[in-house]
């Protein structure tokens, strides 16, 4: 298997570089590497993602499922440090370099940890999940997520996605539907999709 981001422990020679960025409003510093998602600087797809998310009225922690480096959970964190969130990925070195950019910026109220999908996630009341989802690992692997996602949700919580139209917006759409029943369309911009699922 070609070696990409969804892979469990990256083969491509480390090579790490820091930068910083402003994401709602906060100055974030970052360490990144190779072998990870969109190391040179944070997404399209995530930015818009933070900065659509509105936090739900139900209380419980957060989840970042396919955190990468950090930058959702990480703003979130700061955002609302009120909240627990917790970041997983599969990805080794995403983890480590997630643990090292919380520090980095001194975010305490996180909790960041390896997983595959929602596998080691035993918290079962978040009350949003959010999701960048990893489409090069497939719609087996995304369909998944969020399968999982609808479990671990409190009653009156959301999954929150952000996918573009060419990668699977819409068959994404039909999936929540199934799950969830009601979808909202949050925003659309430049292809991408934001919904936003609740449990009800």
């Amino acid at each position: 298997m070609s070696q990409h981001y969804y892979s469990k422990n990256p083969q491509t020679k480390s090579n790490p570089r820091e930068w910083t960025d402003v994401l709602l409003g906060k100055k974030i510093r970052f360490q990144t590497d190779t072998g990870v998602f969109s190391k040179s600087e944070v997404d399209f797809g995530s930015r818009l993602l933070i900065e659509t998310f509105e936090e739900a009225e139900i209380d419980g922690p957060v989840l970042d499922v396919g955190c990468g480096y950090g930058p959702i959970g990480m703003v979130l964190a700061k955002a609302f440090p009120h909240k627990q969130v917790h970041m997983v990925d599969v990805n080794t070195r995403a983890i480590e370099l997630a643990k090292i950019n919380v520090e980095k910026n001194d975010i305490s109220n996180v909790q960041i940890y390896e997983s595959d999908g929602l596998d080691a996630v035993v918290t079962s009341d978040f009350s949003a999940i959010l999701t960048n989802p990893p489409i090069r690992a497939g719609k087996e692997t995304i369909f998944r997520f969020y399968e999982e996602a609808a479990e671990k949700l409190a009653e009156g919580g959301s999954l929150w996605v952000v996918i573009q139209k060419k990668q699977g917006a819409p068959s994404t759409q039909v999936k929540l539907e199934e799950l969830f029943g009601e979808v909202r369309v949050v925003d659309k911009k430049k292809g991408y999709f934001i919904f936003e699922a609740r449990k009800v």
